[in-house]
């Protein structure tokens, strides 16, 4: 039987912080993404995690890294790197496995919009991997544009693009 993690009593309140690869609160989410990329790819994913230089989470490059904190623990998290002048593409987005089912994916991607926007990007580009039907979900309930089939076999297409066009910040 496994257990699922309970929402956050109102008590409880959740901060979000930016941070930069090499925080130690950051060790939870590179793990557990590695960990759940090997299981579901076969292979060793750290690899993948590897795959760009951490300064692109900056934003001196165009980017951040953002943790969920709940009593000061990493809870969820996620990334934004710099795709293009006017794109935005989100990377690891995390929810601890402990805390799963709270909605937490949900806010890190409102976190992560919310920044891009703020920064001038007009759109968000990301692509997940077709053995990850819960990003599939979450991008698809969160007004992601899928750009491929989805009536297809997901293992036949390889990563599933998407995109999302963000609105423009209310001027005061």
């Amino acid at each position: 039987m496994t257990s699922v993690a309970q929402p956050p009593s109102s008590s409880i309140e959740l901060t979000v912080i930016q941070v930069t690869v090499s925080d130690p609160r950051v060790r939870p989410l590179l793990r557990e993404l590695g960990d759940e990329y090997s299981t579901r790819y076969g292979k060793d994913a750290h690899a993948e995690l590897a795959r760009y230089p951490d300064e692109e989470f900056t934003r001196p490059h165009g980017g951040v890294l953002l943790l969920v904190l709940e009593r000061d623990e990493p809870v969820a998290g996620g990334a934004f790197r710099r795709y293009d002048a006017t794109t935005a593409e989100l990377k690891r987005i995390w929810t601890h496995s402990a805390h799963r089912r709270r909605g937490l994916a949900r806010r890190v991607v409102a976190e992560l919009e919310h920044e891009a926007r703020a920064r001038g990007y007009r759109r968000i580009y990301l692509t997940t991997g077709p053995r990850q039907p819960e990003a599939r979900g979450l991008y698809l309930a969160t007004g992601y544009t899928p750009l491929f089939d989805t009536s297809a076999d997901p293992e036949a297409m390889g990563p599933l693009p998407f995109e999302k066009h963000l609105p423009a910040e209310a001027r005061t």
